[in-house]
């Protein structure tokens, strides 16, 4: 399954998240593969992840939960969340 985890850097902890960032990469743990990761210049960034395993998800917001507010959704491709809405009653 895909997740979108967004993420803002509050400036309390500006300089402890990219001393973490710069030390650790940001990389996922075994389980979670990344398959991309945005920063935008205003403070908040996001990335998309692939994992099958909710708690290896769950064990890289946790890394991070002490320093950034971060939101995990999952998430559908657009040919499957088509296939979805097709199969949704006509109104």
């Amino acid at each position: 399954m895909k997740f979108i985890i967004a993420w803002s850097v509050p400036q309390g902890t500006f300089n402890a998240a990219v001393a973490r960032f710069l030390e650790t990469g940001g990389a996922p743990p075994d389980g979670v593969k990344m398959l991309g990761r945005w920063h935008g210049m205003n403070g908040q960034g996001f990335a998309i992840s692939e994992s099958s395993d909710p708690k290896a998800m769950y064990r890289w917001v946790a890394q991070w939960s002490d320093l950034l507010p971060l939101t995990v959704t999952p998430c559908l491709e657009d040919g499957d969340a088509g296939e979805v809405m097709a199969s949704l009653p006509k109104r």
